[in-house]
């Protein structure tokens, strides 16, 4: 089968082994990926990854337990043991043995096929279409603010860095009537929050330390400090980045301002789907382009192209 694999260099193989089931998984026949920013920190040298990449999909259910051949399917992609007490604690996305599709010691989606586990795979409704789906996982990591951070609708709500998962948490936080604003850099960012009726700003334009909430999704390392700056005493800063590299920033204003910081990071499945469902998000907007796996180099140097936003994998 093809698979895309990063192992110092980024190669498609044409002639990769399938996958051989062990356990509960099923077999998932891949119709559509989506390249993520963490695929390329991970291409950049994060975590010193090797391996499949691709960890936003669709399948196809090929082989495994009759209720679910033939299905078409999203998945979950922290891969836990159910055992440790993390999971007997109902939080298996912080497992302490899990594996982590196309990130972390588990193979990813951009290939033909993937073995996953059935714990971690949720149907997706017919009403529902590939391109909406495939964007299931991000939405659920944006739904996931909304769990870890209570926001009220007199909140004023900053969201840094509106690309391909800043988009979604701004569509997602302004469901709850928060006062939300986005900071873009870009033209062609502006045009679609003003299109979702989210006002898009530049950062110049904010008064410091006057956001209860600040969420960054930048993924750069300047973002902490940029939400730092922004976000009032005794207001709450959510992580939704991750960094290739050390951010800093002056971590005494922690303290001194009282600033609750929260990781924020996988979120559920099942939400995201009912939100895709209703047409409460609007993600379809956000594709940039497509690409058969075949041109998977073509891709990520698209994808790599400042203010790009989704970039798929047709199969």
């Amino acid at each position: 089968m093809r698979a895309l694999i990063y192992d110092e260099t980024l190669h498609l193989d044409r002639a990769h082994d399938e996958p051989t089931l062990q356990g509960d998984q099923v077999l998932l026949k891949i119709t559509r990926a989506g390249i993520c920013n963490t695929d390329l920190e991970l291409v950049a040298g994060m975590y010193g990854f090797t391996g499949v990449l691709g960890h936003e999909f669709v399948a196809e259910v090929a082989e495994g337990p009759k209720e679910w051949l033939g299905k078409r399917v999203v998945g979950e992609i922290n891969v836990a043991c159910t055992e440790c007490d993390f999971c007997r604690r109902g939080i298996p996305s912080q497992c302490r043995h899990r594996t982590t599709v196309g990130i972390d010691r588990h193979p990813g989606a951009f290939a033909d096929y993937l073995a996953l586990t059935s714990r971690n795979i949720h149907a997706v409704p017919d009403s529902v279409s590939d391109d909406q789906a495939v964007f299931v996982e991000p939405l659920a990591a944006a739904l996931q603010v909304t769990k870890s951070v209570h926001i009220s609708p007199h909140d004023r709500v900053v969201v840094l860095g509106v690309g391909k998962l800043g988009m979604l948490v701004a569509q997602v936080l302004k469901l709850l009537g928060a006062d939300i604003v986005a900071v873009v850099r870009r033209n062609k960012q502006a045009a679609l929050l003003n299109q979702w009726k989210i006002p898009a700003v530049s950062f110049d334009e904010l008064e410091p330390e006057h956001a209860q909430v600040v969420v960054d999704c930048s993924g750069q390392a300047s973002g902490f400090s940029d939400a730092l700056h922004l976000v009032e005493p005794r207001g709450t800063l959510v992580l939704k980045s991750t960094y290739n590299g050390l951010p800093q920033a002056d971590l005494t204003q922690i303290a001194v301002r009282e600033i609750r910081v929260i990781g924020s990071r996988c979120g559920p499945f099942e939400a995201a789907l009912r939100l895709l469902e209703s047409s409460l998000v609007d993600v379809e907007s956000l594709i940039d382009m497509r690409y058969s796996l075949d041109d998977a180099i073509k891709a990520f140097d698209h994808a790599r192209q400042p203010g790009v936003l989704k970039v798929l994998f047709d199969y």
